[in-house]
């Protein structure tokens, strides 16, 4: 049977916690994992979060009352939350919670103390908070304030902003950072509802992956409540200048007023894109959608919190041709947010489906030329990551033991899971793939599964009624690393002019300036230089720059490719846009491939590490830690 570690050391905890009432910070305990960590070199066991310190398995919490306070002086969050739990196991006395670098000021029940111990740190999971049971009721209370360096929330300066006048906060939860700003069980196999009361400077808004009203007045004070049972990841928080500008019935967006009217014109057809995935995959069942456009420091292109995705500015190129992102974070309402995976290692059923999703959207509102050059796009990202990773990390049932989940994040568990479905679409028929899809979010609404459950639910459906559809080969899919031989490969007409433009054009047959690129896409634009040969001249470099306009290319992630372009040539005349782009830009994404380019050599290193220093004040802790090893 599944058990969580310290499921495995709860004995005689409760006699150790009598005389623990007094304020602790999990920053002053320095010690290594605990002892009943699962060692990596054992299988990972299915329904094992070994992500998570505390044990559910035992008792479970089922709902937070959140009371905080946003210090923007002091750069904590401050306050109370109160925790509903259930007993799972009748003689359990203790109540085991995540935290990472949290000062814990007293538990409560009822008004009276009640006895907890910090345990020992782990460097990537943080510090156990063990609470003795009252023995009365099912709430305890936990007073406490965050770290100004959790890992989980970023303070920005008003000069850090669009607007350059108020500060901005926000938070990010996946995969394991809500125990940085919340004491709670922090696995995704614990679903939770919440709310809360959120105290801030009276010039700012507040809002939540929960219920958020338009027309709240700006007073200081906000309350939230988020009745569906949500994994704790997507527990978010945002405050900053924000106003807000409705796109449809259901659908909005929030941003700092310089931002909000080309946020709304960009995003307009999210409401569209909304009424298609129903009508396709099943009723949306978290009443609005709507979008938080957050600040460029923000480290991911977007973050399905449910009700309010919260999205990067670098996507906003004027010509909707980047917003296939927020299909991406739309369709994790489906998959991911109504149906979850249970521990990271299963990651692949939220960001597979989801992608798989992503794809059809745009199909239906955009076209199949489209979802072609996407699929395409899509395929090479692929490729590239199965070519540059260890064959472990190519699986999509992954073994993340011992292991920081945000280390490991690819485009395997997007791209190949897609890939994967659309194999199944393709063999069963899409009309019959499209029921099972609708029945599968059916019957796992709200619950969080692991792909051995997703695998038995197959089984009992497609597989039962669809002799052509293999076992083996969908297990192949999961448990081995690679693209399977076979695999559908993704083909675009529209990508056939530009293939045999650039072919010319390296054989010296026809000058950049011949190769008319005025109806070019975004997607082509990002076929022709994603093809381009490793090494190039720097005189076809500047001969494509002075034909192209390629360094003054205002899509980022057109300027993305063609930078890395040109720092794996060393072609210096694009390097002041380069340098400005890393130090505009903190979307880890687009600026860790830069980084590690740069890092090749010693005259790029050093290019880099000062781009690095001079941007890191305003980068995410998340941006920081994944590029920071690049300049040690």
């Amino acid at each position: 049977m599944p058990k969580y570690l310290t499921s495995l050391v709860a004995a005689g905890v409760a006699a150790a916690l009598l005389s623990a009432c007094q304020p602790q910070t999990t920053e002053a305990v320095q010690t290594k994992a605990p002892e009943a960590q699962v060692k990596a070199s054992e299988a990972a066991q299915p329904g094992v979060d070994y992500h998570s310190l505390s044990n559910p398995d035992q008792v479970k919490i089922s709902h937070l009352a959140l009371d905080l306070t946003v210090d923007f002086d002091q750069h904590i969050i401050k306050g109370a939350v109160t925790l509903d739990f259930n007993k799972i196991k009748a003689d359990a006395d203790t109540l085991v919670l995540d935290t990472r670098a949290l000062t814990i000021e007293k538990v409560e029940a009822d008004g009276m103390p009640v006895a907890f111990e910090m345990g020992k740190t782990d460097e990537h999971l943080g510090t156990p908070l063990n609470i003795s049971l009252p023995e009365k009721g099912n709430q305890v209370t936990v007073y406490y304030h965050t770290s100004p360096e959790a890992s989980g929330v970023q303070w920005l300066t008003p000069e850090q902003t669009a607007g350059k006048q108020h500060p901005f906060l926000f938070t990010q939860a996946q995969a394991i950072h809500a125990r940085s700003f919340i004491p709670l069980q922090d696995s995704p196999s614990v679903r939770v509802t919440y709310t809360a009361t959120i105290h801030t400077p009276k010039d700012l808004l507040a809002v939540m992956s929960a219920s958020n009203d338009p027309q709240t007045e700006r007073d200081g004070v906000y309350e939230f409540n988020m009745p569906q049972a949500i994994p704790t990841y997507l527990i978010a928080l945002a405050v900053g200048d924000l106003e807000f500008k409705a796109m449809g019935k259901r659908t909005g967006v929030y941003a700092e007023p310089s931002l909000l009217d080309a946020s709304a014109k960009e995003f307009e057809d999210t409401e569209k894109m909304l009424e298609a995935t129903e009508k396709q995959f099943g009723p949306y069942r978290w009443d609005r959608y709507d979008l938080l456009i957050l600040p460029p420091s923000f480290p991911f292109g977007g973050m399905e919190n449910p009700r309010l995705s919260f999205i990067t500015p670098t996507v906003i190129a004027g010509d909707k041709s980047l917003v296939s992102l927020i299909a991406h974070e739309l369709a994790h309402s489906w998959s991911g947010n109504t149906v979850t995976n249970a521990t990271w290692r299963d990651l692949w059923l939220n960001e597979g489906f989801t992608t798989y999703l992503t794809y059809r959207i745009m199909e239906i509102v955009y076209g199949e030329d489209r979802f072609n050059m996407e699929a395409v796009l899509g395929y090479k990202d692929l490729q590239d990551d199965v070519d540059a990773l260890e064959e472990a990390d190519e699986r999509l049932a992954i073994d993340l033991q011992g292991r920081d989940p945000d280390d490991v994040f690819s485009d395997i568990p997007y791209e190949k899971g897609a890939l994967m479905l659309r194999e199944i679409e393709q063999t069963v028929g899409r009309a019959a793939f499209d029921k099972f899809l609708m029945n599968y979010f059916d019957h796992f609404t709200f619950q969080s599964i692991t792909t051995e459950q997703f695998l038995t639910y197959l089984e009992g459906t497609l597989l039962k009624d669809h002799a052509e559809l293999s076992e083996a080969r969908i297990k192949q899919w999961i448990y081995q690393p690679g693209i399977p031989d076979g695999a559908p490969v993704p083909h675009s007409d529209a990508f056939v002019k530009v293939d045999n433009a650039r072919e010319q054009w390296l054989a010296g047959d026809i000058s950049a300036a011949d190769i008319d690129t005025s109806n070019w896409t975004y997607h082509q634009w990002k076929h022709f230089l994603n093809k381009m040969p490793e090494k190039l001249s720097v005189e076809q470099l500047a001969e494509l720059d002075a034909a192209m306009g390629l360094t003054k290319q205002g899509n980022n992630e057109i300027l993305h490719s063609w930078l890395l372009i040109c720092v794996n040539n060393e072609y210096k005349p694009a390097y002041p846009t380069l340098h400005k782009y890393l130090v505009r830009i903190g979307r880890n994404k687009l600026v860790k491939p830069l980084y590690a380019a740069l890092a090749k050599t010693e005259e790029g290193k050093a290019f880099g590490k000062a781009a690095f220093e001079e941007a890191k004040p305003g980068y995410h802790p998340l941006t920081v830690k994944a590029n920071e090893g690049f300049f040690e």
